[in-house]
């Protein structure tokens, strides 16, 4: 396995971050056994790096995988906006994931410099829990180049997780190019960048090699955070990130779709919350484009009549 440090933070991690959403109750649910052993097995090949977020529902598997292993890094996210939610977020991560500090605490889904601005209370309690030692480095995650681009001016900020692949897909507010040119001036402002969906929610699977070079090779991407869901999956990341580029990626016959079950009440909450404009309100239904879809599953999160799930 090959690893890196990220950015300014001191924090050691493999290249390959295993991101949890894949196995969590809003994509294929495993139970907490099948994820830890999961968790586990990638731990085993080399995989130090986990990512997941308070809305997963991952912490237990975690916490099952690693109460008695110390070496694993573990970065996790909220949305928290105060410093009434940023404790409460804080304290859970700590309770379930049953660790006394957490490696990596990000602001979830920020959107640019005036959502960081309206967050200042929460990211104020994120840095003093810093200062305590609790927290060993603090970000943000987003699918925007402006807040990548506020990051890097922002000098208390260790840590990006943008959404990053080769063509762009789920960039909310420009082309590939923009990403790309944001995540060079964080990377060269010292911030610590881990990126997302590399596969673009799946759509890149055609060609795997090819997308993991894009972003394996790029010098300003220190880790790459993918789901996984099985054990040759796993198998297969951990060679490619161990050096051997020229693996035959063998993937389970699993194509994504967004499935909208027919209780659904058309209150768009979904179109709301869903940062890649895929979904929108046609004749008192809601729409999917399939194509653009990420599958990252935050649609469902919210909805109030559990009507929506990756599938």
């Amino acid at each position: 396995m090959e690893y890196t440090v990220l950015g300014s933070t001191g924090l050691r991690v493999s290249r390959l971050c295993f991101g949890t959403l894949t196995i969590s109750p809003l994509q294929r649910d495993f139970n907490i056994k099948r994820g830890a052993a999961l968790l586990k097995s990638a731990y085993d090949m080399g995989v130090t790096f986990f990512d997941t977020a308070e809305i997963y529902g991952t912490y237990p598997h975690l916490k099952e995988a690693f109460s008695r292993i110390d070496d694993v890094v573990i970065s996790t996210k909220s949305y928290s906006y105060d410093e009434r939610t940023a404790k409460k977020s804080l304290d859970k991560a700590l309770l379930e994931l049953g660790r006394d500090y957490i490696d990596v605490f990000m602001l979830h889904e920020q959107e640019s410099r005036h959502t960081l601005r309206g967050h200042s209370s929460a990211i104020e309690y994120f840095l003093k829990k810093k200062q305590e030692g609790v927290i060993r480095a603090f970000g943000v995650s987003t699918h925007f180049a402006a807040c990548i681009l506020a990051a890097a001016k922002h000098d208390e900020i260790d840590v990006v997780h943008p959404i990053y692949n080769k063509r762009g897909l789920g960039v909310a507010d420009g082309s590939r190019l923009d990403m790309e040119n944001a995540v060079r001036i964080a990377h060269q402002a010292g911030k610590g960048v881990f990126a997302m969906k590399p596969l673009g929610g799946g759509h890149l699977c055609s060609d795997i090699s090819e997308a993991f070079s894009y972003v394996i090779e790029s010098e300003y991407v220190h880790s790459v955070a993918v789901g996984m869901q099985n054990l040759r999956e796993i198998e297969d990341n951990c060679a490619y990130f161990s050096g051997k580029r020229d693996i035959a990626f063998e993937l389970e016959e699993n194509k994504k779709e967004l499935m909208i079950h027919d209780w659904c009440t058309c209150c768009a909450s979904c179109v709301d919350v869903c940062k890649s404009g895929v979904l929108r309100v046609v004749n008192n239904k809601i729409e999917i484009d399939n194509e653009r879809c990420i599958f990252c599953g935050y649609c469902g999160a919210v909805c109030p009549n559990f009507a929506i799930k990756v599938i």
